[in-house]
């Protein structure tokens, strides 16, 4: 497959996950509000990783015409993935978790709109096929280490993000392994 049908089909798996929350985020079904959360939190972790590990380099490279949409993907990034962990952990019946999530919700469809009106056009036409089937095929190796929790501190541009991805995403794989994660700490002075 290649690297931009790859990236669209997450978009298009996110997108689905969107439109379910939004057919319960007014209901009292928790359980599923946080599942669909959770699965937006893995889904979006690992497609930002391998976009910033694989993607917006080797684009930011071989295509400078589109330099400008690649910063200002990684910011948007940098903003989504801040959101992502302030909701990774959060509950439902938290007084600004349907919010965060709207706003993550409108942001990420934003992103996505540019990236596939702008950026995604200018890139197919000049990398051609070929090459972007190798990348393709980059990504789906990238997207096989990638973290799978929001890391907004780490870099999220070369070679920074190509040690501390897959050293995140070990993490994520270990903590996933004993059930750490999804729950929030405690706030200093606060009870369990």
């Amino acid at each position: 497959m290649d690297a931009i049908t790859s990236l669209r089909d997450d978009h298009k798996r996110v997108e689905k996950l969107f439109k379910q929350f939004e057919k319960i985020a007014d209901g009292d079904d928790d359980k599923a509000k946080t599942a669909i959360v959770k699965e937006v939190i893995r889904e979006l972790s690992v497609h930002a990783a391998i976009e910033e590990q694989v993607f917006y380099p080797s684009v930011r490279k071989q295509v400078p015409d589109v330099a400008d949409e690649v910063l200002e993907g990684l910011e948007e990034h940098h903003v989504v993935k801040w959101t992502l962990s302030e909701l990774d952990g959060m509950k439902p019946s938290e007084e600004r978790f349907k919010a965060k999530v709207t706003v993550l919700m409108e942001s990420v469809r934003h992103h996505v709109e540019e990236e596939e009106g702008e950026m995604f056009p200018k890139v197919r036409e000049a990398l051609g096929r070929k090459a972007l089937q190798e990348m393709g095929e980059t990504l789906e190796a990238a997207r096989k280490v990638a973290p799978t929790r929001p890391h907004p501190k780490a870099p999220d541009e070369p070679p920074g993000n190509l040690v501390a991805g897959p050293a995140a995403a070990a993490m994520d794989k270990g903590k996933e392994r004993v059930g750490l994660l999804g729950r929030r700490k405690p706030r200093s002075g606060a009870k369990n």
